[in-house]
């Protein structure tokens, strides 16, 4: 892919479209787990078979001590009302024993992933230090390029899928820019 100013015609531009609304809700299970030294916690998953792909794959870890050990614990199921009203509460249980905090944010990133993040976060940090930002008049801005209106120079901004597509069928060099990985994400 061709970075910002570098195209094969000298009229290179980026394009950021960002992505609509999720359609659909995700239904998860929650897990209580346990460490190889004893810590317990839970997460969500959206099946059993993620989360045993998730420990088959070594991308979980206790977010108190960092073991890659972790195991399902004995939980207790909630079961539904009669009348199918809100499931009962489960029996109130002591908080665990204070246990010290952990290091960092828990990753579940491999190091493959941890690489590719890298590269959008410099990939992303050079195209905002050496283009101009032009908003939603992306395509607007890009078309006039092309065609010889303006003077050619580096931009980025959004555009709908739409404005991109008919960008790429004018045959102006445009390119997705990812949005930046977020470090808690």
């Amino acid at each position: 892919m061709p970075l910002p100013g570098k195209g094969r015609n000298g009229n290179s531009a980026t394009l950021y479209s960002p992505g609509g609304p999720r359609s659909g809700a995700c239904e998860m299970i929650r897990f209580s787990l346990r460490c190889e030294a004893g810590h317990d916690f839970e997460s969500w998953f959206p099946s059993g078979e993620a989360f045993d792909g998730l420990r088959a794959r070594g991308l979980l870890s206790c977010p108190v001590c960092g073991s890659p050990k972790v195991e399902k614990a004995l939980m207790a199921p909630s079961l539904g009302r009669k009348g199918n009203r809100a499931a009962a509460p489960a029996e109130a249980t002591p908080p665990p024993a204070a246990e010290p905090e952990a290091a960092g944010p828990v990753t579940l990133l491999s190091e493959k992933e941890k690489a590719v993040r890298t590269m959008l976060q410099a990939l992303r940090a050079h195209v905002t230090e050496n283009a101009d930002y032009v908003g939603r008049s992306f395509a607007d801005e890009a078309r006039r390029m092309h065609y010889g209106e303006i003077e050619h120079r580096s931009i980025y901004g959004e555009a709908e899928a739409r404005e991109a597509k008919a960008l790429i069928e004018e045959g102006i060099e445009v390119h997705p820019l990812p949005p930046a990985p977020d470090e808690r994400n």
